[in-house]
């Protein structure tokens, strides 16, 4: 039997359930959070990749909806995700001021549920739409033009 301790930490582990998170400083605070940014963008890039594929395959005229502005909502998109991720290492610095030493095990818990939350939202139009194409099929009625 392998000991626990002993054993190497996945990159999921490395992630998202740092052991030790005792930043000294607000920069240590930051970097730590920025560190974690590029695995975030491309998590969630990926995502909204799929979902764009998916609304694209069941969409009746990709071309149309392409047209609608889609790629100005996609950067949008990207900000303001970007920006909620920004909202991450803000909080864990209030708290850390607010709740003192008892501060130091909130960013992993944010950035895990934040994380989560991030995917779902991106990943949301899927079910989104595959539930109207099934329920235009079942009422009978053909997809919009």
């Amino acid at each position: 039997m392998t000991d626990d301790l002993q054993r190497p930490q996945s990159a999921i582990e490395r992630y998202f359930f740092t052991p030790l998170y005792y930043p000294l400083s607000p920069f240590q605070v930051i970097w730590w959070w920025e560190r974690r940014r590029l695995a975030y963008n491309v998590s969630v890039g990926a995502a909204g990749l799929l979902s764009l594929s998916t609304l694209l395959i069941l969409h009746p005229h990709p071309s149309a909806m392409a047209d609608s502005g889609l790629a100005l909502g996609v950067v949008l998109y990207g900000l303001a995700a970007n920006a909620c991720y920004s909202v991450g290492w803000m909080a864990d610095l209030a708290l850390r001021k607010v709740l003192g030493i008892r501060a130091p095990d909130v960013a992993p818990a944010l950035l895990r549920y934040g994380f989560v939350f991030s995917l779902g939202l991106t990943l949301l139009p899927i079910p989104v739409a595959v539930a109207g194409r099934v329920l235009l099929a079942i009422m009978g009625l053909p997809a919009a033009r």
